[in-house]
């Protein structure tokens, strides 16, 4: 490498840019002075302050336009630089119908689309992994473009920081982690807990700087970003700084850090000035004319945003899906999908074919690996000659070729990626090897893959795809293997869940996600992947409810595993002369409500069957969806029935699951209840 661990201080910033920068970092201070002022006018609601930060945007006099930054909340410097100017930090501030984020992100949670500038979530450490995977999309397509992911020193204990940083040294990944080090982390001091103090970074690839010499910044910057574009890999900046002011508007540091400590405290724009005046480069009084200029300016442009409207909030809703276009039926079976990306958009109707879901799976997959040149499989055991746990991807290997990898045992990291690789305009779908893994990924899931498009206005999108083995009926599964947890994740808006439970629809969900321009979550059912069925009666759309048995006496709906209760215990009431009217949900969300609400005006019963456990989980909300409407309410001729798990774990032996998971006899006297 060429950037060993050391302490490094020499001058970088060339002498043209040298007054301009000192210009820069004091943009960045009035903006904050202004921003304290216009909380205290009640103008805003909360202030994150980058005092003391403002030297580490001398990064930024080293990026090229297409270069990524996944940035921290004390990063207004490095906004400056990167095109945010101090009107849409304004907006920023007081949540404006013009800001970046539409008024939906916290102030200070920067996102400028024009600079490639990521959005920032607020769990700390979050944009750790998506900056890997952005990473990995430029290694995939040969491009020279850097990432740079900045983030406070509290935040690399979070796991996610060692897990992309993991991940970018697996794959020599150019991406450059840009570690502000201000000592705390809000009021705890971190000089004993960083993964620095405790020696856990890599020496090779971690250098030592003055994070408050724009200087040494630009110096150490520029030989890491180097070794990014000529394939070196990553490399961690660790820079040590002063937070000059308290953790936010909500915390008064004067509480835990004593007078002498706030008095020591080094402030990089009067160290940077004083070096300018002895080089002879800042003229006496140039300094404070170049305040009190930027103190009109940025007064000026406060005030004149602070009139500027608030978004409407009837369009709250807005940007938590994208808008699917009109288009023409495609038969998969017919189309050969040979242009590129073309098909996107369209809605696919998957012909008659029989067979196991698994082979569906294959078969979809293989299909898109060669219609859309975007789309990367990532996942555990992937690769050939295995092809995952379950055979998804088996014999994919020389036709993808790099598009499929196998990933580390570390399910934040496969989701995490994918969000990276998705911002970057690849189209990643990932195997989670069952559901109930999906834990360790649940902060990528819920706090960056479902907001992405919601919190920017749509500026970015997140069209991932995640596919996992689902639920129980699978004798020896045990707590861990046989979950149906969708209720988890049908809870978070921006995200489409999907639950096939036949070759054609398996299909059809994958095909129509991989034109989808948001997250999809494809669960598998265990119990029916490898049972062999027949060819459907007719071709299955990818959308909207099926009909897998008609009749007038009651509505029966379900999805997954609970379509095989569910005929099976209508084809036992047909002998009794009891009609049903099974609905097979599939997508549960989009919800099709209206084949539940018309079918249910039809039978005036309705039972809904599910594998979940009762509380909270989607099959309830259903009901009581339902309960809540009036037209819905008064078409009951008897309360409905939910068949469902009890609230306990699917156990192991096969006597103890059969216990707890509901049958079709449950299905049948729940009807029966409904007719009496």
């Amino acid at each position: 490498m060429t950037n060993p661990t050391k302490e490094n201080g020499t001058s970088g910033i060339p002498a043209q840019r040298r007054t301009a920068f000192l210009e820069l970092m004091l943009l960045s201070r009035e903006c904050d002075r202004r921003s304290g002022i216009v909380l205290r006018q009640g103008e805003a609601w909360f202030h994150i302050s980058s005092a003391g930060h403002e030297a580490l945007a001398a990064l930024c006099e080293l990026l090229e336009p297409d270069d990524l930054l996944f940035p921290h909340y004390r990063d207004r410097a490095l906004m400056l630089a990167r095109g945010m100017d101090p009107e849409a930090q304004a907006r920023d501030l007081m949540a404006k119908e013009k800001s970046h984020s539409a008024g939906r992100n916290m102030s200070a949670h920067f996102g400028h689309r024009p600079g490639n500038v990521f959005s920032i979530a607020s769990p700390t450490g979050s944009q750790c992994l998506p900056a890997a995977g952005a990473a990995w999309a430029a290694r995939l397509r040969g491009s020279t473009q850097a990432v740079v992911c900045s983030i406070g020193d509290a935040s690399t204990r979070q796991g996610e920081f060692f897990e992309a940083l993991a991940f970018a040294v697996e794959r020599a990944l150019p991406v450059v982690f840009l570690v502000a080090d201000n000592g705390y982390g809000i009021s705890t001091p971190t000089d004993t807990m960083s993964p620095h103090a405790l020696g856990l970074l890599p020496p090779g690839r971690t250098t030592v700087v003055d994070g408050a010499d724009p200087d040494a910044v630009h110096t150490a910057s520029a030989a890491a970003l180097a070794a990014a574009r000529a394939g070196e890999g990553p490399t961690v900046l660790w820079c040590r700084l002063d937070r000059l002011e308290s953790h936010t508007s909500s915390d008064d540091h004067r509480v835990y850090r004593s007078a002498a400590d706030l008095a020591a405290l080094r402030d990089p724009i009067d160290l940077f000035a004083a070096r300018l005046t002895a080089e002879g480069v800042l003229e006496d009084g140039r300094l404070e004319d170049i305040r009190a200029r930027l103190a009109r300016e940025i007064e000026d442009v406060y005030d004149r945003v602070a009139t500027e409207p608030t978004a409407d909030p009837r369009h709250i809703t807005d940007h938590l899906y994208a808008p699917r276009p009109a288009t023409t039926p495609t038969t998969a079976a017919a189309d050969t999908g040979t242009g590129g990306d073309g098909g996107a958009g369209r809605e696919v109707t998957v012909a008659p074919c029989g067979g196991t879901m698994v082979a569906a799976v294959n078969r979809a997959l293989a299909t898109g690996l060669a219609r859309h040149r975007e789309l990367v499989l990532f996942g555990e055991d992937i690769d050939d000659p295995k092809g995952g746990v379950f055979g998804f991807t088996k014999g994919l290997g020389p036709a993808a070729g790099p598009r499929m990898t196998n990933a580390p045992l570390a399910e934040a990291t496969i989701v995490g990626a994918a969000v990276g690789l998705a911002a970057a305009g690849m189209r990643p779908v990932v195997e989670l090897q069952f559901v109930d893994f999906a834990g360790p990924a649940w902060n990528q899931i819920a706090a960056q893959l479902t907001t992405l498009r919601w919190r920017t206005a749509s500026a970015w999108q997140c069209p991932v795809v995640i596919y996992a083995p689902w639920g129980g009926y699978l004798p020896g599964g045990g707590i861990w293997h046989s979950q149906s947890n969708e209720s988890l994740f049908t809870h978070l808006p921006g995200l489409r869940v999907v639950v096939p439970s036949t070759p054609e629809d398996t299909e059809a969900a994958f095909l129509e996600s991989f034109t989808a321009d948001d997250p999809t979550l494809i669960l598998l059912p265990k119990h029916l992947m490898r049972r062999r069925q027949e060819p459907a009666a007719r071709p299955a759309p990818a959308h909207g409810a099926r009909t897998l048995r008609t009749g007038t006496d009651v509505t029966i709906a379900t999805w997954g595993n609970g379509t095989e209760l569910a005929t099976e215990a209508a084809d036992t009431l047909a002998a009794d002369g009891i009609t049903a009217d099974v609905l097979d949900l599939r997508w549960l969300v989009p919800l099709d409500r209206a084949a539940v609400a018309d079918s249910l005006r039809a039978t005036g019963r309705l039972v809904v069957v599910q594998e979940d456990n009762r509380t909270s989980s989607y099959g309830a909300g259903l009901i009581s969806e339902l309960l809540c409407a009036d037209d819905d309410f008064y078409s009951l001729l008897a309360p409905p029935r939910l068949v469902t798990r009890d609230d306990v774990h699917v156990p192991f032996h096969p006597d103890l699951e059969r216990a707890v998971l509901p049958t079709a006899h449950d299905v049948v006297a729940a009807v029966r209840s409904t007719l009496a």
